[in-house]
């Protein structure tokens, strides 16, 4: 038992940085932007302050409120699953790595919709001024690279056992 939590601690230790970096950008945004300021960078690059009551792309966010409690709901037992299968699959590598950056990810944004209701989101990506990919946070992009990571292990996984 000692050596599964040893196995599992720097696992949660990555979800915890994840946590601390997303909540600590996201209080400077707080702090330094109006809802809807936004701060030109580049020619494809904003800092802008946005909320999101939905889930990716501000799916359901236009529900009556329900969606709140149930993304907080999703995200926990989200984590638990992960931390059970960080537990059960710590030898894993980058399978560990995939899921401590959802993890981490999963609950930055649970954090924020349980202390203001939304997800804070302040990185903007664009086209010209034409497209405009919907704003996203350091969660999300720790989710993403998570996700981008578990399907590269699994074709690793695949190749493997040809």
């Amino acid at each position: 038992m000692a050596t599964q939590k040893a196995k599992l601690l720097p696992w949660l230790a990555i979800a915890a940085v994840v946590i601390v970096l997303d909540q600590i950008t996201k209080t400077l945004i707080l702090q330094h932007y109006q809802y809807g300021d936004s701060t030109y960078i580049t020619s494809f690059f904003n800092i802008v302050r946005a909320h999101n009551t939905g889930a990716a792309f501000s799916f359901l966010a236009s529900a009556s409120g329900w969606q709140r409690w149930f993304f907080i709901g999703l995200g926990f037992a989200a984590a638990i699953f992960i931390v059970w299968m960080l537990r059960s699959h710590g030898g894993q590598k980058m399978f560990a790595w995939a899921l401590s950056l959802i993890l981490g990810g999963a609950l930055g944004n649970v954090i924020d919709r349980m202390l203001h209701g939304y997800v804070v989101d302040f990185i903007q990506v664009h086209w010209g001024a034409t497209y405009y990919f919907p704003s996203f946070n350091v969660a999300d992009s720790a989710i993403t690279a998570g996700a981008a990571l578990l399907i590269l292990d699994e074709l690793l996984r695949v190749r493997r056992g040809r």
